[in-house]
């Protein structure tokens, strides 16, 4: 199965298979060579896998975690291209969650203006939110993705097969980035996640339906100029719990309590127990003042304050430009 996005700026496709990480030739041009980044926490087999496919292929290991997304590994992967004699034929393949990906696709708008990137996810986080796009980043001065750019993948390989591997923190992680698209956009798949029993049987389905919201968004604001700042749903605090978390929590559980501080009180209770359901936080131990000095740095912000997506409806949402007052006065930020 595919789901191709396209725009007038894009266009490629989300393939659903699995066990397609050992035959990537029959999507792609593999007849070159390709840099394949993972990191520590994958099988490497995975990698392995995929770098068998190519003509020649390099693979480079980063430490697992949101610290290895940063400008000396970004600089390291062009030396190892520079190094290997990469030409803009040649292609750079992610085989990991977000971190790769954001890495690995940054790396690869830059060098030599700019060579295929493929995004092979092995995280729910991944699948259903951060390799499809095109926003490439790296952390900078203890700032989360402030310095990147916008980049389209070639393709997405959906491989769920690779899940089996995953820890459940990791799924659950991957599950609020569902949650937040389900709240935001489709009453329905709020339910259907609400009321599942086995989510490891109905994670291919969740992926898929959350994919579908993320294409029609990216489509219509590839850029982030409107719409597609609906995605930032629970990432504004999100991202400044994670920062402080200093790599305590997984980026899903930051975004898990920074839903709650931007929806209702008519829906907390029900986004709560969603939440909880699947083991995720919904306080965290942070203050509004230190979390407050971090957001100042989001690229949504200004000198008064930031903007924010709101939910008072499950299925809707609205954005709300918030003063740095407003923020420092959200209830129940410290658990």
């Amino acid at each position: 199965m595919k789901i191709n996005i396209s725009s007038r700026d894009l266009s490629y496709d989300i393939v659903y298979e699995k066990g397609a990480i050992g035959h990537l030739q029959d999507y792609l041009n593999t007849d070159r060579k390709a840099l394949i980044l993972t990191d520590s926490g994958v099988p490497k087999a995975y990698a392995e896998s995929a770098a068998s496919c190519f003509k020649e292929a390099k693979i480079v290991t980063v430490p697992q975690g949101e610290q290895s997304k940063c400008i000396d590994n970004y600089l390291m992967i062009l030396r190892e291209m520079l190094a290997a004699n990469f030409t803009r034929s040649d292609c750079v393949v992610a085989v990991g969650g977000g971190v790769c990906g954001d890495l690995a696709a940054f790396a690869a708008s830059c060098y030599m203006r700019g060579v295929a990137f493929y995004h092979i996810p092995t995280t729910v986080l991944a699948m259903v939110d951060s390799s499809i796009g095109g926003k490439t980043a790296v952390d900078f001065e203890g700032v989360k993705n402030v310095v990147g750019s916008f980049y389209q993948p070639s393709a997405v390989i959906i491989d769920t097969e690779v899940l089996k591997t995953l820890e459940d923190r990791q799924v659950n992680a991957g599950l609020a980035e569902a949650i937040k698209m389900a709240a935001t956009s489709d009453a329905g798949l709020f339910k259907y996640i609400e009321d599942c029993d086995d989510y490891m049987a109905d994670l291919e389905e969740i992926i898929k339906r959350a994919n579908v919201i993320k294409k029609a968004v990216v489509e219509e604001d590839p850029q982030e100029k409107g719409l597609r700042k609906v995605l930032n749903f629970g990432h504004t605090v999100g991202h400044a719990i994670e920062s402080a978390a200093e790599g305590r929590l997984l980026h899903g559980e930051c975004v898990a309590i920074g839903m709650m501080l931007m929806a209702s009180e008519e829906i907390k209770p029900k986004l709560e127990k969603v939440l909880k359901k699947y083991h995720l936080p919904t306080e965290c131990e942070f203050d509004t003042e230190e979390l407050t000095d971090i957001m100042k740095h989001d690229k949504k912000a200004n000198s008064a304050g930031v903007s924010t997506v709101w939910v008072n409806t499950i299925g809707s949402f609205e954005f709300k430009n918030m003063t740095w007052e407003e923020l420092s006065k959200i209830n129940k930020i410290r658990g």
